[in-house]
């Protein structure tokens, strides 16, 4: 649970402000080399940016158009650590590219575009890519349209829960020492001598006021990067530039391979990929420079994806009124000209005059290499511990016992078993240490999902979910399910309340 108290003793090493994919993983890693660490974040982990992904770790086939191999061939080789490290929340997934009579890119192009992509990949491939004949590419993907189809390409990338891996890079953190929370808010840097020094507080739950000492201040706040700057050093030329992307999940799947459109539009392309049962699709690529916490999908935005939608699924396979959720979210590019989906997506680690380090830019692939470049920064007295040969996150490990016999020593339908399984890897047992001491928490939450009482009160111990709305859509991930009744969030309120 949250513990605000934790941060009035002593100076720490480093303090983090963000708590997204990037604040989650240096934490981690600094935790895991020793540092005496701190990390807070104004809302709930990854509330931002990071909840709002197409939920992928992939080397990003369309960079290769830019020629921006060494990105490419630097995400190929994170994206395997990532499916080594967090082996229930990163998973492989098989991509289908459809090609058209008249394309921007024909099809000898696509071929050799996945064969490149392989070829970088080298010994971190996961699946060999493949061409698919027109007929055969009918019958993987109902409803697209016939007409004009030369056939398509496969290759494979993968997939992960986004809002969960910022969770376990959290309490990885927590576990080896770090003082987490979320809903504190940095109101502003202390200084010594024009270097900061740390920071002035806000805990937005307790409405109080407090001071945090640290030798080294990181923020890595993504879209908030330049309001926060300015905040710090005035008026200064912009770090950031945010473009926005909207997704929309759509009741029903596809097929169990994703699918790469090409839009008319524009040099762009979308994705529809099949995620809890369900699809999602998107997503748009367009300047944003409103205020990051007011961010939000516009009916253009919406209208855009169902258009190009339609030219592909012309017999209304995608339909609005299936839609379960849309959801927006900032892309924190580093500041450039020019068309947003060419703007590369390296990072770039910047010290201000005062001492603070920014972290801008970058892709949720490479967090592992995006945290380790950042430490380097810092640490200079010894080497930092290799995590290339392992970067474990809270629920990784091997699972001995079978589902099965899982559910047969807990009460539970095996398909229970299973889901707790898969959601929260070798931490299912602390899920299901709360069931033996009440039997009641084994009751689902509802019909809508697989979800359990216990996954709440967990959710609240160990997770530190503060409010309905963490559990919902990050802890749970519900908001991606459809549910008519509404008695998941009823039931979530009631147990809260207890």
């Amino acid at each position: 649970m949250r513990n605000i108290s934790q941060f009035t003793h002593g100076t720490y090493d480093l303090l983090i402000v963000g708590g997204g994919i990037n604040g989650a993983a240096i934490a981690h890693m600094a935790a895991r080399n020793g540092l005496k660490v701190a990390l807070l974040e104004k809302n709930d982990f990854a509330s931002g940016t990071s909840s709002k992904s197409t939920k992928l770790i992939h080397g990003g086939l369309r960079y290769l158009e830019t020629f921006d191999l060494d990105l490419v061939r630097e995400s190929l080789r994170e994206r395997s650590f990532s499916l080594r490290d967090a082996p229930h929340l990163v998973k492989p997934l098989s991509f289908i590219v459809p090609v058209y009579r008249g394309d921007r890119k024909p099809l000898w192009m696509m071929r050799l575009g996945v064969w490149l992509y392989d070829r970088l990949a080298g010994k971190y491939t996961i699946g060999k890519h493949r061409f698919i004949p027109r007929d055969e590419l009918l019958g993987l993907m109902p409803g697209l349209r016939n007409e004009g189809l030369l056939g398509g390409v496969s290759y494979y990338d993968a997939q992960m829960d986004d809002a969960r891996l910022v969770l376990e890079n959290i309490l990885s953190a927590q576990a080896h020492g770090a003082h987490v929370a979320n809903y504190v808010e940095v109101r502003s840097f202390l200084k010594k001598d024009g270097k900061a020094a740390g920071v002035l507080a806000f805990d937005t739950i307790g409405e109080r006021e407090f001071e945090i000492s640290a030798r080294k201040v990181i923020c890595a706040v993504g879209p908030w990067t330049n309001s926060l700057m300015h905040k710090e050093e005035g008026n200064v030329p912009p770090l950031v530039r945010t473009t926005k992307g909207i997704h929309v999940v759509c009741q029903g799947k596809l097929s169990d391979h994703a699918l790469i459109i090409p839009t008319s539009q524009d040099k762009r392309v979308f994705f529809v990929i099949p995620w809890m049962g369900n699809s999602l699709i998107g997503t748009t690529d367009t300047d944003y420079t409103a205020d990051p916490d007011r961010v939000a999908a516009d009916q253009e935005d919406i209208d855009y994806l169902f258009r190009e939608l339609r030219r592909v699924f012309p017999g209304g396979t995608f339909k609005k009124e299936k839609i379960i959720t849309i959801f927006a979210g900032l892309r924190p590019l580093v500041h450039k000209q020019g068309e947003p989906a060419k703007i590369s997506r390296n990072h770039v680690i910047k010290q201000a005059y005062s001492g603070i380090i920014y972290v801008i830019g970058g892709k949720y692939t490479t967090y592992r290499k995006i945290a380790e470049d950042c430490l380097k920064r810092i640490v200079r007295s010894k080497p930092l511990v290799d995590t290339r040969a392992g970067f474990p996150v809270y629920g990784s490990g091997e699972i001995t016992e079978s589902a099965q016999d899982v559910a047969r020593q807990n009460g539970l339908n095996v398909d229970v078993a299973k889901y707790l399984m898969e959601f929260y890897g070798t931490r299912y047992i602390d899920v299901l240490r709360l069931i033996q001491n009440n039997p009641a928490l084994k009751e689902p939450l509802c019909t809508c999902s697989p979800a359990i009482k216990a996954q709440v009160v967990y959710a609240i111990q160990t997770e530190m979910a503060v409010k309905g709305e963490d559990i919902i859509k990050r802890r749970l991930s519900l908001i991606y399910r459809p549910c008519r009744s509404g008695e998941c969030v009823r039931e979530i309120q009631r147990l809260m309340a207890q």
